[in-house]
């Protein structure tokens, strides 16, 4: 399989089946286009326990699997908002990678992704992204979209980065990862970012993103006219 970004503002990847009996899977809807001679099957990708845990996290309950029936074919995948997409290597996090919800593409059908749990009642409380996170974990590539640009940090034994909840793409499996409230009454009440900070402690890899989306929304919302004005 061969992959290539395409476009800048609201980016697509573009795969390359090299052979037939290649696949790809991706949730309900994600596929933008496709040439002939690839077969699409929908299932639960491990059940339906498995659909409905992906459900909470933000993913839908059926995954779309994309089958080459003979090489040379292509399919893209398109981001949903303006930024980013990356590709995860899985033999990089041979432990697997944890991602904040919404947060996955598309990837080989080798990637397993499955739903885990903040270990902190803290951290699932007033993480910004509730209780349930993605983990993916196997053999081939994944990609992640990423709201804005993508920032990448590699953090050494001990180092810690405070993010803004809302700027975590992702982070390897078995880093520390807590939620703690930002100090001082008036920086809660006039900072201007929220109560609540994610703390991450290495050593690891960690993808950050420049924009978060729900702040974004909040934003625009104020331009849209309602009945009430």
């Amino acid at each position: 399989m061969k992959f290539r970004i395409v476009g800048t503002t609201v980016p697509a990847i573009e795969v390359f089946f090299e052979q037939a009996g290649e696949e790809m899977i991706t949730q309900s809807g994600g596929m933008a286009w496709m040439s002939d001679g690839i077969s699409m099957t929908s299932d639960t990708n491990g059940g339906v326990l498995a659909g409905l845990g992906r459900m909470f996290a933000g993913e839908s309950l059926f995954m779309a699997r994309y089958k080459a029936l003979r090489s040379g074919t292509t399919i893209a995948f398109a981001s949903t908002v303006p930024g980013s997409i990356i590709p995860i290597k899985m033999r990089d996090c041979p432990n697997g990678l944890i991602c904040q919800k919404g947060s996955f593409l598309c990837s080989q059908s080798s990637v397993n992704l499955e739903v885990t749990f903040s270990k902190k009642f803290s951290s699932g409380l007033f993480g910004g992204e509730g209780f349930i996170l993605e983990k993916l974990s196997g053999a081939g590539t994944a990609f992640l979209e990423v709201d804005g640009d993508a920032v990448e940090k590699e953090l050494q034994p001990g180092e810690v980065i405070k993010v803004d909840t809302g700027n975590v793409v992702a982070f390897q499996n078995g880093m520390s990862y807590e939620i703690e409230a930002v100090h001082g009454f008036k920086n809660i009440l006039f900072g201007g970012e929220g109560l609540f900070l994610t703390r991450i402690t290495g050593p690891g890899r960690v993808i950050l993103q420049t924009q978060n989306i729900k702040d974004f929304a909040g934003i625009l919302s104020r331009y849209i006219p309602n009945g009430n004005r």
